[in-house]
């Protein structure tokens, strides 16, 4: 009786999807022998490789996937350079005939999956890829017309259509099998992806745990108690501590998958009483799932303005004034403590980065595209599509925009969503002493009050950059302008 040939190992090609669990590149390959490869190919990125808290956050999440498939009995193979050389060379020596891999939606990485195709294909391998970091396919999803969505609310109604009949996610593997005589690897701690002396960031595993089973946790936490049902109230208040989920970062690196969340955020409001205490959550990843939309079908989002009108926008570019902003000096406090949350925990409250984002580009007429450059060097969860969108969101120059005349005021908005101002005496602690009447406008405090609270403007704390009603009067009239270059009446 003829003996039975074992299969061709395989290579499964992490990429955005450092988990076990409904990983359908992972699980595609079976019980036959695999082999875990992370390329770290920054030359792909280009200007989108990861910024330096993401890197950060990488360094951690590696180390955690590696024991996770170690425990399974499949260790993590890591290489540094050219995925469309590393994957060939990798499949060669082992003889695998197929690289699984999940899609990505990134212009770079669909340039990249094209190279890394032909060049299996020289091999005489074959790159197999599977579905998305998504709950949809983007290229599927369109409108009446047969064009993509532009307009959130008809893309989400169509999309939540769709999510009626959402598979469940897939388990976890259980035991891998290993490639036998798999070449040694490089390691996550010869790549120098964490800061070295000084650790500029030492305060960020205070708040994060990188990889699946701080993932999980993280969602265990958000659906306890009555966090989810707090959520449409409290994801506004910056003052409080688990007001949001905190999963964007799990989400961007794929420690979870959308599917995931989304089932379990319904099936937590289905129990009990909290029937549709999901439905403000679940718009957020709606509004994710656009986004990503988005950039699939225009990827000039991240370096262009969607609308062409604000290619002609007379901004200001003021390296004096980015400088203040990134450093948290605009003598806005809401807006202030923003930016140095950013700095020491590599994140920033949702509604805070609409403040300091409108302030950025409408008060002080800064390019939003620097605004974006600096939140993709600072945030562990700086996603290309979601960074993009939401910016050109603030500036009023994406397809689904907030009305460019629409200027957050920094003084109201910080009184209105941080009224004990928790957050501000955080992260701005030189006006920690100031009565809550005064704290988000120090600089119309009377004397004896600042005095009292050991405050002296342009020495402990700055005098805003721009006066609020100047600064919404000039961005008003650069819009007025921009409208009259492309040939519109001011609006």
């Amino acid at each position: 009786m003829p003996r039975r040939t074992a299969p061709p190992p395989v290579l499964v090609w992490f990429r955005q999807d450092l988990r076990l669990a409904d990983n359908p590149a992972l699980a595609a390959a079976g019980d036959r022998p695999v082999l875990p490869v992370y390329v770290l190919d920054e030359a792909a990125a280009g200007r989108w490789a990861p910024g330096g808290a993401a890197r950060w956050w990488l360094h951690h999440s590696l180390a955690a996937l590696a024991a996770a498939l170690q425990a399974k009995g499949a260790g993590l193979h890591l290489a540094r350079g050219r995925a469309e050389a590393v994957l060939p060379s990798l499949a060669r020596a082992v003889g695998a005939d197929e690289v699984h891999a999940n899609r990505l939606c990134e212009p770079w990485a669909r340039a990249q999956e094209r190279r890394v195709a032909a060049a299996l294909a020289e091999a005489g391998a074959r790159l197999r890829l599977h579905g998305s970091p998504l709950l949809h396919d983007p290229a599927d999803l369109r409108a009446g017309s047969g064009r993509p969505y532009e307009a959130f609310t008809p893309f989400a109604r169509a999309l939540r259509s769709r999510l009626e009949h959402l598979a469940p996610p897939l388990p976890a593997p259980g035991r891998l099998v290993p490639v036998p005589g798999a070449p040694e690897g490089e390691t996550v701690a010869g790549w120098r992806l964490a800061p070295g002396a000084p650790d500029w960031a030492a305060e960020f595993a205070t708040l994060w745990r990188p990889g699946e089973a701080g993932a999980e946790a993280r969602l265990a936490r958000f659906l306890a108690a009555d966090r989810l049902r707090a959520y449409a109230a409290a994801r506004d208040r910056p003052g409080e501590a688990d007001g949001t989920s905190g999963l964007s970062p799990h989400l961007h690196w794929g420690e979870i998958s959308p599917r995931r969340v989304w089932h379990a955020v319904r099936d937590a409001a289905a129990s009990g009483d909290r029937a549709g205490s999901a439905e403000p959550f679940l718009r957020e990843l709606l509004w994710r799932e656009f986004c990503h939309h988005l950039l699939w079908h225009r990827p000039e989002m991240p370096e262009r303005a969607l609308r062409p009108a604000f290619d002609g926008f007379p901004w200001a570019p003021d390296a004096r004034l980015l400088r203040a902003w990134q450093r948290g000096r605009t003598g806005f406090p809401i807006v202030d403590a923003g930016m140095r949350q950013l700095w020491r925990l590599g994140w920033m409250h949702n509604r805070v980065r609409m403040i300091a984002g409108s302030v950025l580009v409408k008060h002080l007429l800064q390019p939003w595209q620097d605004g974006a450059a600096w939140f993709w060097d600072t945030l562990v969860d700086a996603d290309l599509a979601s960074n993009s969108a939401n910016w050109q969101w603030v500036a009023g120059s994406g397809t689904d925009a907030a009305p460019w005349f629409r200027i957050f005021h920094p003084v109201l908005q910080g009184e209105r969503f941080d009224p004990e101002g928790r957050y501000v005496r955080r992260f701005v602690p030189e006006l920690a002493r100031l009565p809550d009447r005064w704290l988000h406008r120090p600089w119309q405090a009377p004397e004896p009050v600042l005095r009292a609270a050991g405050v002296v403007l342009g020495r402990d704390y700055p005098r805003p950059l721009a006066d609020p009603a100047e600064g919404r009067a000039r961005a008003l009239a650069a819009f007025a302008a921009m409208r009259r270059r492309a040939g519109a009446a001011p609006a």
